[in-house]
């Protein structure tokens, strides 16, 4: 039976019923009804909870549990996952599973409270120092993101990095109703520390770093290949389709099915997965599309860099590819369906 949840509260009963034991962070919102949740309800589960003196201890001690090969979360917001970085490194060198959660907020250095996604090409493009990349996946609807909580820790575990959900903070204050996974019992990877073993990758010499580049070129094509997540929309017949995702996602569908209904041919991309990037998406539009449309809640465009590189490489030709970017909040219908009408009348030009 479904039930009314906050996001934020949500998410963390989802962790405990997939066999989280272990949470480390720091409060930051929007993001610190996770760790609220998560320090009485844990101990309900006989698992751990520590409060942080920042997230830089937060993600260090999550290293730690991730090392012992149990399922341990973060979470965090703007400012607090940049300060994650380096540990987040660490954990894709030493190819270790662990779960991150941001809720996105707008703005540059400290930023605001508005929700926004203003970090997508910071966590699509591995964010710290060294040559990786993690899982991200992002939700449209709370009941998308307690489903997604399993599925992190399952891609987490299958290919040994870390997978972050990557939700804008409105997502994380929202109430809907949610129906709960059922109870995992908690698992311990195999591979992880217990005393007995020790892993050879550990440190910096004695490595063969020419082989491990071969090793993980192939696994993040294996990734590619196998792990893009989508959701199309219209797309067979569109002239013109909409690429949105998370919250912004869920108002360009308001906006594609009340612009069909006027009879203008659009459709929609939802990407789940923003890394791997669902390419394969685009190989589904129709071939005589006019134009792309990426809208996003920041002010520069992001993941319009994405649409423009996957699209051309789908359709093998130069369509146009339009950004709205509505800065923060969650995009209107009306707005974006007035924006749409400006790309048809000339008054927004391309980006790419």
């Amino acid at each position: 039976m479904a039930k009314m949840m906050k996001g934020n509260e949500a998410i963390g009963e989802a962790a405990v019923r997939n066999g989280v034991r272990f949470y480390a962070g720091y409060p930051i919102t929007p993001s610190s009804e996770i760790m609220e949740y998560l320090s009485w309800r844990l101990a309900e589960v006989g698992g751990s909870f520590v409060q942080t003196e920042n997230e830089i201890a937060g993600i260090s001690m999550v290293y730690g549990a991730a090392s012992c090969g149990v399922r341990a979360m973060t979470a965090s917001s703007g400012n607090g996952i940049s300060l994650m970085q380096e540990t987040i490194s660490v954990l894709a060198d030493e190819e270790l599973s662990a779960v991150i959660i941001t809720m996105v907020r707008y703005g540059n250095g400290l930023a605001t409270l508005f929700s926004s996604q203003t970090d997508y090409l910071r966590e699509t493009r591995g964010g710290g120092h060294g040559d990786y990349r993690c899982f991200v996946l992002c939700p449209h609807t709370v009941q998308e993101a307690v489903d997604m909580v399993g599925l992190a820790y399952e891609l987490a575990e299958k290919y040994r990095m870390v997978s972050i959900i990557m939700a804008e903070g409105s997502l994380g204050q929202m109430m809907e109703p949610v129906d709960l996974p059922e109870f995992q019992e908690p698992k311990r990877m195999p591979w992880g520390l217990d005393g007995t073993y020790t892993r050879q990758k550990v440190g910096y010499f004695d490595r063969d770093s020419l082989k491990e580049a071969v090793e993980i070129n192939e696994k993040y094509d294996r990734i590619k290949e196998n792990e893009q997540r989508w959701e199309s929309f219209y797309v067979d017949d569109a002239e013109y389709v909409f690429v949105g995702y998370g919250l912004s996602g869920r108002s360009c569908l308001g906006a594609v099915k009340e612009l069909r209904e006027e009879g203008y041919k659009v459709g929609l991309i939802r990407p789940i997965t923003v890394w791997p990037y669902p390419e394969k998406a685009f190989r589904e539009m129709n071939p005589n599309v006019k134009g792309l449309i990426s809208v996003e809640a920041n002010a520069t465009g992001q993941m319009v860099e994405d649409v423009a590189m996957y699209s051309k490489k789908a359709l093998e030709q130069n369509v146009p590819v339009y950004c709205l970017p509505y800065v923060y909040g969650i995009p209107v219908i009306k707005d974006v369906k007035a924006d749409f009408k400006k790309i048809l009348a000339g008054e927004i030009k391309e980006v790419f």
